[in-house]
């Protein structure tokens, strides 16, 4: 009897250990992302909105939302499933909305249907902006300091001056390795997307400066674990390692992110590479920044 407890007690002690390290095992955004483009190739090209609800909704449960720039997948859950009249998570859904759309709330907020969509579901403007408010406290005020500063040296006398500008840009290597160390990755939940005095402060554009570092290949290291960990978007990453190829290695570029006049791009290998780090293909790509200029 004894020796069943004892069995028993083992394997409910190892059961209980496979339970927590799978909750504890970090999630890939990389396969989130991927799902996303599958999804939102389903609603572009084929507008098929149910099942684009249905897919959305099965992710969401998977993986903590992003709203990525362009794509927009979560707002875009809600809205068509609000249309569609299907369950899409009610307030719930709409004050987890909030902060993903809060970092560019400067522009999000001249957005009338917007308002319109939290007024359906008992939800006004105040409430709105108090929620934003609240998610402006919680940020990083020392990182945006210092991300503020490194936006302002960034683009120093206009980067004319050739010996400054690579000092600046090293000071801005710099601060990204202290950043990941202390703070892991400065993204827009942590230091929103403008900084003080209403400084513009979009990463991407310091990523652009970072190929001629000698600290580089550290850095784009560090950068892939934070899109794995979904902090980075992709497309920062992509850009920065294409430029680092072009114009620092002089090789064929990988994602097809930046590229110069006369680059060739085989859309096979390159599809593959995106698809590699979350990104659309090519033709998913333009589709997405067509019908983004369409709205405009």
């Amino acid at each position: 009897m004894k020796n069943i407890i004892k069995v028993f007690n083992i394997g409910f002690l190892l059961l209980l250990i496979f339970i927590i390290s799978c909750k504890t095992k970090p999630v890939n955004y990389i396969t989130y992302y991927n799902k996303v483009n599958e999804i939102d190739s389903t609603f572009r090209f084929q507008r098929d909105t149910i099942t684009t609800i249905k897919k959305y909704r099965k992710l969401f449960r998977k993986y903590p939302p992003k709203n990525q720039e362009r794509i927009s997948e979560f707002e875009t859950f809600v809205k068509i499933a609000d249309i569609k009249n299907k369950k899409f998570g009610g307030q719930k859904s709409l004050f987890k909305l909030i902060p993903l759309v809060a970092p560019n709330w400067k522009y999000k907020k001249e957005e009338q249907d917007f308002f319109e969509l939290y007024k359906k579901y008992g939800i006004d403007r105040i409430k709105i902006e108090q929620e934003v408010s609240n998610w402006k406290k919680g940020l990083n005020k020392k990182l945006i300091d210092s991300f503020t500063i490194a936006f302002i040296r960034d683009q120093e006398k206009e980067r004319e001056d050739v010996s400054l500008f690579k000092i600046n840009d090293k000071k801005n290597a710099e601060l990204f390795l202290w950043t990941f160390k202390n703070y892991g990755y400065p993204s827009l939940q942590k230091i929103g997307l403008w900084g003080n005095n209403d400084v513009f402060m979009p990463m991407s554009s310091l990523y652009l400066h970072m190929p001629w570092q000698d600290q580089y290949l550290e850095i784009q290291n560090k950068i892939l674990e934070y899109v794995k960990s979904g902090d980075c978007p992709p497309r920062d990453y992509a850009g920065m390692v294409d430029r680092y190829l072009l114009q620092v290695k002089n090789q064929d570029i990988l994602y097809g992110h930046y590229i110069s006049y006369d680059t060739v791009l085989d859309t096979i290998k390159v599809n593959k590479n995106r698809k590699s780090i979350g990104l659309p293909s090519i033709q998913h790509s333009v589709k997405i920044r067509k019908d983004v200029f369409k709205k405009k």
